[in-house]
């Protein structure tokens, strides 16, 4: 199974990702890191880069998707039962890339939009910019351009779960366990 954790910066998203990865023991790709890898860069390196700018660029976000779908592939054709994705996917592009992927390869795909309160969000960019070592870039600005920009699930996109991240990730991630959104069957 491929399990997308996907919204706007500051969502809860990656903490979520993470925290179900280690749980359930699985593998997680993140695009902050995978981005910062593919421009040869460690993955704690500030990079306040503008929009569509530095590693920020639209050519750039491409081959970071494309490395994200191409390690879920190997993920899972080298016998993983689930594999995390996790980053915007701000564009229904490029969620039917990944449900392309899936329907490729045969396996379910879950995806969970996870958002919170503007409040919240800010809350965690202050938090996230007081810290040593972040991955994550994104900033107020970016919030603000996401705002404008970011395509929200459509009400035909079946696969999609909606998930507010304000409270503590292991219990998010045991309400994911209990809700029935991961497959019968898929033994963690």
């Amino acid at each position: 199974m491929i399990l997308v954790f996907f919204g706007m910066t500051a969502s809860g998203k990656s903490t979520l990702a993470a925290t179900c990865a280690t749980r359930w023991q699985v593998p997680h790709h993140n695009t902050d890191q995978v981005r910062k890898e593919l421009a040869g860069l460690a993955a704690g390196t500030p990079r306040p880069d503008g929009i569509d700018q530095g590693i920020y660029t639209r050519e750039m976000s491409s081959r970071t998707y494309a490395a994200l779908l191409e390690r879920a592939a190997a993920d899972l054709q080298g016998g993983a039962i689930l594999t995390i994705l996790d980053g915007s996917y701000s564009t229904r592009v490029e969620r039917e890339r990944v449900r392309e992927l899936a329907s490729r390869l045969g396996t379910p795909l879950r995806f969970l939009y996870c958002w919170c309160s503007e409040d919240e969000a800010f809350r965690r960019m202050r938090k996230r910019a007081a810290s040593a070592f972040r991955v994550s870039d994104g900033r107020p600005e970016i919030y603000r351009h996401q705002q404008k920009t970011f395509t929200l699930p459509e009400a035909d996109e079946k696969d999609v779960l909606l998930f507010n991240t304000e409270e503590q990730t292991d219990r998010l991630a045991a309400r994911l366990e209990s809700v029935g959104f991961l497959p019968a069957g898929l033994v963690l």
